[in-house]
């Protein structure tokens, strides 16, 4: 009897590879588009209508059976609060890390499972291995696509039931792929931003769901260089739409700090400002792929940010159920409300929320802390 898997499908071109490989693999293969957000953009255009139309389209030249599932209510309670509550911190968080924790690892797993299936499947660019302790998150072949941060707090649960078809492929031959068999989504361009949010202005959309309130840019010497249109709109390290010119030594500014009380945006002028920099950081909530913490301290590599170049780091845990990450070299622009995830080779072992992070000069305390 052939194995049920119910495939997130979504749309795009690496779902809709991976529906072929798991058909051609001898899977009883279901695709399922979620629909976790209903908004249209500036041209009145449902984004998400015309994804489900495509996926179904590909469905149909697969010969496999399509449905849509509702999980507006879910995103909204799991993610969207999350997403606006840490931007009311004055944090810049990632949704898209806690929509597979919360949706597709979970609410669309349940789903699956309460429809008899032996496995969930997506189109994300990571593999799974079985080994004699668990089921261990490895990276994606393809290093420029490799997913595995997105998917760094999923659990044993989850994995244990996840196949990713296009896991141990590049992007060119996946594309390659739907190019030979004809698939409609095979040219399709990939998407790009938070789901709920799409092509649309981010700053537009954010003053939506809250309050801003203008104010101060200062600089480092706590002179006046400029005017903020609310605090929410700036991210650690972010250099491009400050909206300071003509000031200072000609040398670009960047956002070093915020202060939530006063209202007050900080920035600093020059690529290698010492602001910038931080040697550590205590995260929150962390979660282990292995649902257990490992040993530490211990030596790995982490990223704070996706496609970043793995940092040499040091482990270990204080006393408040956090982690503190040591850097092996002082770092830039470490932003409080992302992910910092958690490597050992080939393998993602967790990650958690960058709470705080250490100056590399205890005169720029004040700045995040």
């Amino acid at each position: 009897m052939k194995k049920r898997v119910i495939l997130g499908m979504s749309g795009g071109v690496d779902s809709s590879v991976a529906a072929l490989l798991l058909k051609e693999q001898g899977y009883d293969v279901i695709g399922l588009f979620m629909k976790n957000w209903d908004e249209k953009d500036e041209d009145g255009v449902c984004t998400a209508s015309v994804d489900a139309d495509d996926a179904r389209r590909v469905a149909v030249e697969l010969d496999i059976p399509f449905y849509t599932i509702n999980f507006e209510k879910e995103y909204w309670d799991r993610v969207f609060t999350y997403f606006l509550d840490e931007y009311k911190k004055g944090r810049t968080p990632n949704p898209d890390v806690m929509c597979n924790q919360e949706i597709k690892f979970n609410a669309f797993l349940d789903y699956a499972l309460n429809l008899e299936a032996d496995y969930i499947a997506m189109g994300h660019y990571a593999q799974v291995e079985k080994r004699d302790d668990g089921y261990y998150l490895l990276r994606g072949r393809d290093e420029n696509k490799d997913q595995s941060y997105f998917l760094s707090r999923i659990n044993q649960r989850a994995l244990s039931k996840t196949l990713f078809p296009i896991g141990d492929l590049d992007k060119s031959e996946v594309r390659k792929i739907a190019e030979k068999h004809n698939l409609y989504t095979a040219t399709k361009k990939d998407s790009t931003g938070i789901c709920f949010i799409g092509e649309r202005d981010f700053d537009e959309f954010l003053d939506k769901y809250l309050l801003t309130k203008e104010g101060d840019i200062l600089d480092l010497y706590g002179k006046k260089v400029g005017t903020h249109t609310g605090l929410i709109h700036y991210t650690l390290g972010q250099r491009r739409g400050i909206g300071i010119g003509g000031v200072g030594s000609g040398e670009p500014w960047f956002v070093v700090g915020k202060d939530l009380n006063k209202n007050i945006l900080y920035v600093a002028q020059g690529e290698e400002n010492p602001a910038l920099y931080s040697t550590s950081l205590i995260g929150e909530s962390p979660k282990w792929i292995l649902e257990k913490d490992p040993q530490m301290p211990f030596k790995c590599t982490a990223k704070f940010r996706y496609r970043q170049k793995d940092i040499p780091v040091t482990v270990d845990k204080n006393g408040d159920g956090e982690i503190i990450i040591k850097f092996d070299n002082p770092v830039k622009a470490i932003t409080p409300g992302q992910i910092a995830v958690i490597y050992q080779d080939e393998a993602c072992l967790g990650s958690c929320i960058i709470k705080k992070i250490e100056p590399l000069e205890e005169k720029y305390r004040y700045l995040n802390n």
